[in-house]
């Protein structure tokens, strides 16, 4: 595949679904059904927005509700082909067994967010489903950051969240319980890779835009710091998006945004007309909803 330095172009944009033993099927399925409708032209079948590929250990995985879905590629030749990836999706379903022996889908996880210290002008978006935060937060990617989860499983998802930041010497993870996803979305102006705001280093604690959500007392605040709306607009992405959402039916709207942001709105209301669903919007944090 050609270079890319953002998702949105002529060509599909490339998803990669990462399952493992015990997922959750509807954690899965919604958001794919919501990706494989989306299209730039609804009256276009040849105009298919996204490309999905499944990752898995082995062949053919049991999901938590007994189906078994076939992968397309093994975890090893996901990690050969991670930069063709604009989309990583991380479903819930059994994470224990991966939290507790740090093996998929969490080492694919700290491998995408890594290529942004390498190729940081690339627009990649990083996306969970419900439990599959859990996985994020044990692998450092949610320190500094807003995240959510499904509501059973939020106090859980804290003490990871928590223990990461005093492993790593990170930020603690502003926890939200009632929004249906949180996109943490930041544009910056790019420049040389010492200058990358968006690179998080353990000496630039204090150093980087705040994170504040949307109607806080610190968003308030921070507000006539930043560049004009039309200016932001014009940035490009300078990092890693992120995106986590609550349960099954919250997949959907996460799923929903990501099919507004990535190819239109028209194309997002498009889909969720034709699997029945109403999209609820989420939270976007410190960032332009574009």
């Amino acid at each position: 595949m050609a270079h890319k330095t953002s998702a949105v172009s002529d060509e599909p944009i490339e998803v990669l679904f990462a399952i493992y033993p015990k997922f959750n099927l509807l954690d899965f399925a919604g958001p794919l059904e919501i990706l494989e409708w989306a299209r730039h032209d609804k009256n276009d079948e040849t105009t298919k927005a996204f490309d999905i590929t499944i990752a898995a250990d082995e062949p053919k995985v049991l999901s938590d509700q007994g189906v078994v879905v076939g992968s397309q590629i093994t975890y090893k030749e996901a990690h050969e082909r991670l930069n063709d990836f604009d989309v990583l999706v991380i479903v819930g379903g059994a994470t224990e067994p991966i939290l507790k022996s740090k093996s998929e889908p969490l080492p694919t996880i700290e491998a995408f967010a890594e290529l942004q210290r390498t190729d940081y002008t690339r627009e990649r978006t990083l996306l969970s489903i419900c439990s599959g935060s859990l996985i994020l937060a044990e692998a450092g990617i949610l320190a500094g950051l807003s995240a959510t989860t499904h509501p059973d499983a939020m106090t859980k998802f804290e003490i990871i969240c928590s223990n990461a930041a005093q492993r790593d010497l990170q930020e603690r993870t502003d926890v939200v319980e009632d929004a249906r996803y949180v996109v943490n979305n930041l544009r910056f102006d790019l420049g040389d890779e010492d200058e990358n705001p968006y690179i998080r280093r353990k000496s630039d604690a204090g150093r980087r835009p705040s994170a504040a959500r949307k109607g806080s007392v610190s968003f308030k605040g921070s507000n006539g710091r930043r560049e004009s709306i039309a200016r932001r607009a014009a940035m490009r992405l300078g990092g890693l998006r992120v995106i986590t959402s609550g349960g099954v039916c919250a997949g959907l709207d996460a799923a929903l945004y990501l099919v507004s942001i990535l190819v239109d709105e028209d194309a997002a209301n498009e889909a969720a007309r034709y699997v029945q669903h109403e999209w609820v919007k989420g939270l976007i944090v410190d960032g332009l909803d574009v």
